[in-house]
């Protein structure tokens, strides 16, 4: 927000050293101090606008805007998407997703039709609880068919991994798209331009390479048997169905948009009723809310779902996701303070003087920021602050805008180590010690995220030519 009758009179050196310590002393307090991400953040953004002269009366409504305009966003979002996997997952879609497509691939295949459930099926899920619902499936894939655990378990968790860096409703995409203005529509049509090769280059062909060389037997965890069995399993189309809805109506959105810019539609189409009560419906919130329903109806109440355990799978789904919802908000807060204080302009300055393109910036510092203190989202967060104020001084399109956010998500997934909650869920599931963990996952990860970068790069600039 910009402060009405304060003028910033740093100058930019001192305000990137504000920043600078600001991170640092962030990530003391979340690494050595052992301080939870919400409550580091809120602690750097008070210290930060005290130290860059913020007036006294103005910083709690600098910070509440930022978490507020991000939450607007976000937990919609984040909350909805998270209802609708939940509702795929308690209905058994994963298990239906991966039978058929294994049906269909063949059981040579099998590590590809592993994969191609796990897109699907993460688009609307989180990868540690679409991780977990997976797994079971992996193991017991696996055993049947043999070869190591690595062969299937790697594609799988690659193609979790790269839907949430990515695509929306995932948050960290999300909230990047909140600070660049960035069309949701166009973020998740060039995030599935970079997720789907990624992951075929860097979790598929790696899986499979990485599990002929490291055979590693499958492990108990999880138990012998595969996932409970559900009485009444729906069929993969109504599965398919109920994930592709809401990308068919947020594409509706964007593509009438597009429609009506280029002067393919009628002359005054734009303000008519239907076009837009067509866009509401294409929404984002508006696309996943019909989609919860949709699927509450036709995976609940249809299959014999009583109201009040319908009730209760859908509260269960909100718990696990709060606390990312809360962090992201408070590195929306944190990048509110960034660019009311001036310091977002100062590093605009900075980059612009340097000629480092501001999609290579924002990629560095969310790499940087993610080696450091391990979360995505905190590094996500923080470099989409720093660097938007950069964006939003630049002509960009709709494309532009698309790819500067999944490449600045792609440095917020690199070099994946023992600061990272990630790093330790994968290890522990797939029975690896830390050396085999390094040699695995960080090492996709850290590919994830170049190659994604180096898509969105190219979109980047195509998008720029054209």
């Amino acid at each position: 927000m910009e402060i009405e009758g304060w003028t910033q009179t740093l100058g930019a050196g001192p305000l990137l050293l504000i920043a600078a310590a600001a991170i640092a002393v962030l990530l003391l307090l979340i690494i050595r101090l052992r301080i939870h991400a919400f409550v580091a953040l809120i602690i750097i953004s008070l210290i930060t606008a005290f130290a860059t002269g913020i007036p006294a009366d103005q910083v709690v409504p600098v910070l509440t805007s930022g978490f507020g305009s991000t939450l607007a966003t976000v937990a919609l979002l984040v909350g909805l998407g998270a209802m609708l996997g939940r509702l795929v997952e308690i209905s058994g879609g994963a298990k239906v997703l991966a039978d058929f497509l294994i049906g269909k691939f063949g059981e040579k295949r099998a590590p590809l039709a592993l994969g191609i459930a796990s897109l699907i099926f993460g688009f609307p899920i989180f990868f540690d609880a679409g991780l977990v619902v997976m797994l079971p499936v992996v193991f017991s894939v696996a055993r049947r068919l043999g070869g190591g655990v690595l062969i299937y378990g790697l594609p799988a968790a690659g193609a979790f991994s790269v839907m949430h860096i990515f695509v929306p409703p995932h948050p960290g995409p999300v909230a990047a798209a909140d600070f660049f203005g960035a069309n949701v529509g166009l973020v998740i049509l060039v995030g599935l331009v970079a997720a789907i090769p990624t992951w075929y280059v860097t979790s598929y062909l790696y899986g499979l390479w990485m599990g002929r060389r490291l055979v590693l037997p499958v492990p108990d965890i999880l138990g012998k048997a595969a996932a409970e069995e559900e009485a009444n399993p729906p069929n993969f189309g109504t599965v398919l169905w109920i994930l592709l809805l809401p990308l068919i109506l947020i594409f509706l959105n964007t593509g009438l948009n597009a429609l009506n810019v280029a002067g393919i539609l009628p002359e005054g189409a734009g303000d008519q009723a239907w076009f837009q009560i067509l866009r509401t419906i294409g929404e984002t919130p508006v696309a996943l809310l019909i989609a919860v329903l949709t699927a509450a109806y036709v995976l609940g109440r249809r299959r014999g779902v009583e109201k009040t355990v319908l009730e209760k799978v859908l509260e269960s789904a909100l718990g696990p996701v709060c606390s990312v919802i809360l962090i992201t908000g408070a590195g929306g807060m944190f990048g509110g303070v960034l660019r009311s204080s001036g310091i977002g302009a100062a590093l605009e300055g900075v980059l612009g003087n340097l000629g480092i393109p501001v999609i290579v910036a924002g990629f560095l510092i969310a790499a940087i920021l993610r080696i450091a203190q391990g979360s995505a989202t905190v590094a996500l967060t923080t470099a989409a602050g720093l660097v938007s104020p950069a964006i939003a001084a630049g002509d960009y399109n709709g494309f532009q805008l698309a790819a500067l956010v999944v490449a600045v998500a792609a440095g917020s997934v690199v070099v994946s180590h023992v600061n990272d909650s990630g790093f330790w869920l994968v290890g522990r599931f797939l029975d690896m010690d830390v050396k085999t963990t390094f040699k695995t996952w960080t090492v996709m990860e850290t590919t994830i995220g170049v190659m994604g970068f180096s898509i969105a790069a190219a979109v980047f600039g195509l998008a720029s030519i054209g």
